[in-house]
């Protein structure tokens, strides 16, 4: 299985680009994981936000890896343990498809996207800028990889 993260927003800060690059190396052997970045809607003084989404939705769904699994991530989606994460991991290795995980714009996620997904994740209540959740999503699906092989990282 392969994974794809498909994020709206382009050229992350260095230190987010570095936490990512780092996470996406130790996860290779496991859970390869390609970056894909979504050019951000048009937004501004009279630009239409919903537009925006639109056009984002719009590009996402074309990033999608044939017949992969989507999980979105969403605020009002499913928050999961470390361990819990690691089941999914497991269950979605277990279907013999592809990955994909997406991150919405600012307004969030398309409902066209949302209608797609298979599955909505939250990575809990907090608001989190875009940028940093690529880097968190790295970091957990690492965990959770990690828990699966019984490699010492996640030290509960």
């Amino acid at each position: 299985m392969k994974a794809r993260l498909i994020a709206v927003g382009e050229r992350a800060p260095g230190w987010v680009a570095e936490g990512y690059a780092e996470y996406r190396k130790r996860l290779s052997h496991w859970l390869p994981l390609e970056l894909v970045e979504i050019e951000p809607g048009l937004r501004g003084k009279g630009r239409d936000p919903v537009r925006a989404r639109q056009d984002e939705g719009a590009r996402v769904l074309a990033a999608l890896p044939k017949n992969a699994c989507v999980v979105a991530l969403d605020g009002s989606g499913r928050a999961h343990t470390s361990e819990e994460l690691a089941r999914r991991l497991e269950h979605w290795r277990g279907q013999g498809r592809d990955l994909a995980l997406l991150i919405g714009g600012p307004e969030g996620h398309a409902p066209e996207v949302v209608a797609r997904a298979d599955e909505r994740w939250s990575l809990g209540p907090l608001t989190l800028p875009h940028m940093l959740v690529r880097l968190v999503v790295a970091e957990q699906l690492y965990r959770a990889a990690a828990l699966l092989a019984n490699h010492p990282y996640h030290r509960a």
